[in-house]
């Protein structure tokens, strides 16, 4: 083994890298996307958003009947048809559920193997440090896209068993069609999700700033928390405007026969420079950070 070894040659890229190392073929997508599948935090999530559907159709169910289903708010039209049902259920979890799950799956990302002390064990395998913090983020994107997919549609579902495939009913009396309801639907989870970019970026700065995963996703869930109560306060006029969370229910302009597109513009443009701004933040933070965990 000795004379192996002393006429084994190890030759070095131009970069410093043992010949024959590929970045690109660290920390693969569907390993990382896998092992986060297999936690049972995922999978009860998962779970609990494939339930939350049919607990509000049985509160529904076994609640007081209003008895008027063609007209008032969201909770009241709820029981109007399958479209009606699915925005409403996207209604009720846009104020803390929906941020809460980005938050989780990015918030817990890198703090996690932090706290495992597993994170400098991945990047001395070596992962270089960008394509760690890519990867990572790219996984966290996935499954948040997956369980702002998987309620409506399961809301659906359920809509269309006990509700009927009608007309989506607006609170100001606009009636749509199934099939114009549907794309409707199609364009307000794209716009949730893109909305919700801003919690991605401020949960993934968190994360590669604190070894606590209940640090970096409780300090995002409350900086939601917060901008959604400085928005109630009708003093602060146009600066509630700059706010994160001021067009988070933009979506529900979708839901009329003419779509006013100025909030959900305004909103597009507020989220994704939220989220450049913190991923920035981000990624110059986890670069030049002193792993010791």
């Amino acid at each position: 083994m000795v004379d192996a070894a002393a006429h084994e040659h190890t030759g070095f890229a131009a970069d410093g890298s043992v010949e024959g190392f590929r970045q690109s073929r660290t920390l693969p997508l569907r390993v990382e996307l896998a092992r986060q599948l297999r936690r049972r935090r995922t999978q009860l999530l998962l779970g609990f958003l494939v339930l939350l559907p049919f607990i509000l159709w049985a509160a529904f169910e076994f609640g007081t009947n209003s008895g008027n289903r063609r007209s008032g708010g969201f909770v009241d039209l709820a029981t109007a048809s399958a479209p009606n049902f699915v925005v409403f259920v996207l209604f009720a979890s846009g104020s803390f559920l929906l941020p809460m799950i980005v938050a989780l799956f990015f918030g817990d990302t890198i703090a996690s193997e932090a706290s495992w002390s597993s994170l400098k064990y991945l990047l001395a395998m070596p992962i270089p440090r960008g394509r760690l913090l890519r990867q990572k983020a790219a996984t966290s994107g996935l499954l948040s896209l997956l369980a702002l997919v998987l309620l409506p549609a399961v809301a659906l579902l359920v809509g269309v068993i006990f509700y009927g495939s009608g007309e989506a009913v607006s609170p100001t009396g606009d009636a749509i069609a199934f099939s114009d309801a549907l794309l409707a639907m199609v364009f307000a989870v794209v716009y949730i999700a893109i909305n919700l970019l801003w919690v991605a970026g401020l949960a993934l700065l968190l994360s590669v700033t604190t070894d606590a995963p209940l640090g970096a996703v409780g300090g995002t869930v409350l900086v939601a928390i917060l901008s959604q109560i400085l928005d109630q306060i009708t003093a602060l006029d146009n600066l509630r405007n700059y706010l994160p969370t001021h067009f988070s229910f933009a979506w529900s302009d979708l839901i009329a026969t003419d779509i006013d597109w100025t909030n959900l513009a305004q909103g597009t443009f507020s989220a994704v420079t939220f989220a450049a701004i913190f991923g920035l933040l981000a990624a110059r933070r986890f670069r030049s950070k002193d792993i010791t965990s």
